[in-house]
This record gives C-alpha cells, sequence and structure tokens, in this order.
C-alpha cells in the first residue's frame, strides 16, 4: 500500500505521519487490497481538516473529517473509512455469492 500524505497550510510532521501510518495499517488488517491512499490535511482557522482516498479494485473510498485536533480528526476519518470498507467488501462478497443486493 503506498501513502501520500500533503498538508495544505501545515507541517507534515513526523509523529503525525506516523500515526496516520498506525491507523492506515488498521485498515489493512480488515480489507487487504488496498492499492494506494491520498492523505490530505489542511488547517482553516482553528478547525483541523483531513481528507483521504483510498484505491482499491474497482472503486475509491473517499471520505473527510474535521475536528479542532488533528489526532482526533485523524481517528474521526479512519472510523470513516473502515465503516466504507466494511461496507464494499459485504457488498462485493453477497455478489460473488449470488445475492440480488436488496
Amino acid at each position: 500500500m503506498q501513502v501520500n500524505i500533503s498538508g495544505h497550510q501545515l507541517e507534515v510532521t513526523e509523529p503525525l505521519r506516523a500515526y496516520i501510518g498506525e491507523k492506515l495499517d488498521r485498515l489493512e488488517r480488515h480489507f487487504d487490497k488496498i492499492t494506494n491512499v491520498q492523505v490530505t490535511m489542511n488547517v482553516e482557522k482553528l478547525l483541523q481538516k483531513i481528507e483521504a482516498t483510498l484505491h482499491i479494485p474497482g472503486a475509491e473510498v473517499v471520505a473527510n473529517a474535521e475536528h479542532t485536533d488533528m489526532y482526533a480528526a485523524i481517528d474521526l476519518l479512519t472510523d470513516k473509512l473502515d465503516r466504507q470498507l466494511k461496507k464494499h467488501k459485504e457488498k462485493t462478497q453477497s455478489l460473488l455469492q449470488g445475492a440480488t443486493g436488496r
């Protein structure tokens, strides 16, 4: 899994990179076919924003989160991505098993 982390109006420090990597590793345990991840962090006044795009076979998973603390925003983001990945995995498994999806 290739991870690209960028920051707008924010310096991406090594502890932030390590924390994001740790959280993305957790996602990879639930869905191991993630090929590429683009993470963008942004600061607007007091609000810390983060957005991520995960490239997986046949789809892209996009989520964003905002909080006053960047680490809390990262936690919110990974929770959203985790839910979306589980939903995608369940959908593809049900299609493979012949379910109608309704």
